[in-house]
């Protein structure tokens, strides 16, 4: 075993990126506080072509040196869009179809591993703030809620982090159709 060389990784070039199909969700960041969790969620989106991040509320927007600390240039490559009330950004995302899920702990959320990701769907996932989770007003607009199984003795984990497993969840579901 030989670990890889960044030159024969083969990734796309950013040209490359705009044309290539992307995955039918979107992440919405409901006041995100963290420029590097925001930076965090770029990174992601773009790891796993990501069709487009909301910013909502006081999450912060790109261009800002902090949010690229973290982004490592994927402010450029993922469409991001600001929104500072999420209830106008939900509204309209469900006129277009797309189901909203918030990734958050309530008394009607569905554990993530037994959510079936249903390929002709569009989704948009919400991801709230480190302390005060996703906002009561987004919660409203919800279609469900998921909740990622933990078994320690935290009740969370970091917003990025969540939002990893979840998108790795979603594409796990793509690559099994």
């Amino acid at each position: 075993m030989k670990k890889l060389e960044t030159s024969e990784i083969q990734r796309v070039s950013y040209e490359q990126f705009q044309i290539l199909p992307k995955n039918p969700w979107v992440l919405v960041l409901d006041n995100i506080r963290s420029l590097h969790n925001v930076g965090s969620f770029f990174r992601t989106a773009d790891a796993f072509a990501v069709e487009k991040i909301y910013l909502c509320g006081i999450t912060g927007t790109p261009p800002n040196r902090e949010i690229q600390k973290t982004a490592l240039g994927a402010t450029e490559t993922v469409a991001w869009e600001y929104y500072e009330q999420i209830r106008e950004l939900l509204l309209n995302l469900k006129s277009q179809n797309y189901v909203i899920i918030s990734v958050e702990q309530t008394d009607q959320s569905i554990s993530l591993e037994k959510f079936s990701v249903e390929p002709q769907k569009k989704y948009a996932l919400i991801f709230g703030n480190e302390v005060l989770g996703v906002s009561p007003e987004a919660i409203a607009l919800t279609d469900l809620a998921l909740e990622i199984p933990q078994f320690g003795t935290k009740h969370s984990l970091n917003v990025a982090v969540s939002a990893g497993i979840v998108i790795w969840h979603f594409l796990q579901h793509k690559l099994r159709t």
